[in-house]
């Protein structure tokens, strides 16, 4: 019962506790608010009369006192529910849930974390467009706020160690500027996969001064020739990068002398990809073995899926962007929860996490904890870790599927104009088909 103790262990209690508001005895207090806000995000209807519902239904069946159903309560009780909190609980839980993965897990007893970055949009309010706007090449009251997302994923356990989030629009607004932010969560012995976007020298340098490993996909703008350097195989070499002469602009004339003069690197080529990696003995990593390991790096894009689509956070529903910033943090540690009994039935039943199904847990808990528990606690739990764990995912190795619609959408036009004025001219004129 290690990840399973966690959720009520004594850390997640010690960091609710240390972040919790003064409050008066509510009928929306803290911890429940924040149940009922996680609740949202693991459902399909998240709107906010469903979860006062379901409350309200708790109430009576549990015999207490009936409550009004109308959502302003809620509302204000989720507006005063503190963003330090939520997020420190999604980043123990991540934390505790990487840290406490088995050696069997590991790869080569050595921890690998996942860099990637996402977007959400977020509904077209004043507010939101003043923190996150929309792109300059969006027509005004025709587009959507955007926010970005920058992720630090375990690879063994798929939890979300630590995440940032910054607009999409402006300077500092790109994924490897977030990512400085995140830097403090890969520690000596650490492995980083990342896509060629990360594969900078400053990233790289920054990287290996805290003795972190990285393997990245080479970056388009850079030649690779395997002519030059010490051969270690076919299309594998050790290479030595210059320091590039420009400094960036979030950089400093002290923090630029402070980087290396040069790196030695290794440059491989595996299936048709030029990787580059701080992994250098090729005996004791042979290229081969550096490809299957990148091959894993695409988990980070089904985890990813995972949080947008099947917990729909693709499209945030709140109009301010302080609590648009809180749902987003609300989905990540509800996401971590869920990854923490994925991780306790993977121990349960002898495999990985990764074997497992998000969606498929995600189901099985929406109607685990809505059911009366009868008999013992831990072993009420332990039927749920082997419903979770009867479930596998396909091990469908290199995997191609065309990104189309097969669906026909509906002959609707686009709206190419802001609503108000839309309505307007069918008021006037009616609907025109397109």
């Amino acid at each position: 019962m290690d990840f399973f103790n966690v959720l009520t262990g004594p850390e997640l209690l010690e960091v609710t506790e240390t972040h919790s508001p003064e409050h008066r005895e509510r009928l929306y207090p803290p911890t429940v608010t924040l149940a009922m806000f996680m609740g949202q995000a693991l459902n399909a209807d998240g709107s906010c009369q469903r979860a006062v519902n379901a409350w309200a239904a708790q109430r009576s069946a549990e015999g207490l006192n009936e409550i009004s159903v109308g959502t302003g309560a809620y509302c204000k009780a989720r507006q005063r529910l503190p963003l330090k909190m939520v997020r420190a609980l999604a980043r123990e839980a991540g934390r505790q849930l990487s840290t406490r993965a088995p050696s069997s897990w590991l790869w080569r007893d050595r921890r690998v974390k996942l860099l990637d970055g996402t977007t959400v949009v977020m509904p077209d309010t004043p507010d939101n467009q003043a923190r996150y706007p929309q792109p300059r090449t969006q027509a005004r009251g025709l587009g959507f706020p955007i926010a970005r997302i920058a992720g630090v994923v375990c690879l063994s356990s798929g939890a979300m160690v630590d995440a940032a989030i910054g607009p999409y629009k402006g300077m500092g607004g790109d994924e490897r500027t977030l990512a400085r932010g995140l830097i403090d969560n890969f520690h000596a012995s650490d492995v980083v996969l990342a896509d060629a976007y990360f594969c900078s020298y400053f990233w790289i340098a920054a990287l290996q001064a805290r003795g972190v490993d990285i393997l990245f996909e080479q970056h388009g703008a850079r030649l690779t020739d395997f002519r030059r350097g010490t051969s270690l195989g076919a299309r594998d070499h050790l290479v030595r990068w210059s320091k590039p002469l420009q400094i960036p602009p979030w950089m400093s004339q002290e923090q630029y002398q402070a980087f290396p003069d040069e790196l030695l690197v290794r440059e491989v080529k595996v299936k048709g990809r030029v990787l580059v990696t701080t992994l250098r003995d090729a005996r004791t990593t042979p290229k081969q073995e550096l490809g299957e390991l990148y091959r894993q790096r695409w988990n980070v894009e089904l985890d990813v899926r995972n949080i947008k689509t099947t917990m729909q956070m693709e499209q945030l529903s709140c109009h301010s962007a302080a609590m648009n910033e809180k749902e987003i943090w609300v989905h990540l540690l509800a996401y971590n929860l869920i990854r923490l009994l994925m991780a306790q039935a993977a121990a349960n039943a002898g495999t990985t996490p990764r074997a497992l199904s998000f969606k498929h847990t995600v189901q099985l808990w929406s109607q685990w904890h809505l059911r009366p528990v009868r008999g013992c606690s831990i072993e009420h739990s332990q039927r749920l870790f082997r419903l979770i764990a009867a479930i596998r995912v396909g091990n469908r190795p290199g995997r191609i599927e065309p990104r189309m619609l097969k669906r026909r959408p509906k002959p609707f036009g686009l709206l190419s104009e802001p609503r108000d004025k839309a309505r307007a001219r069918v008021r006037k004129y009616g609907h025109v088909w397109k």
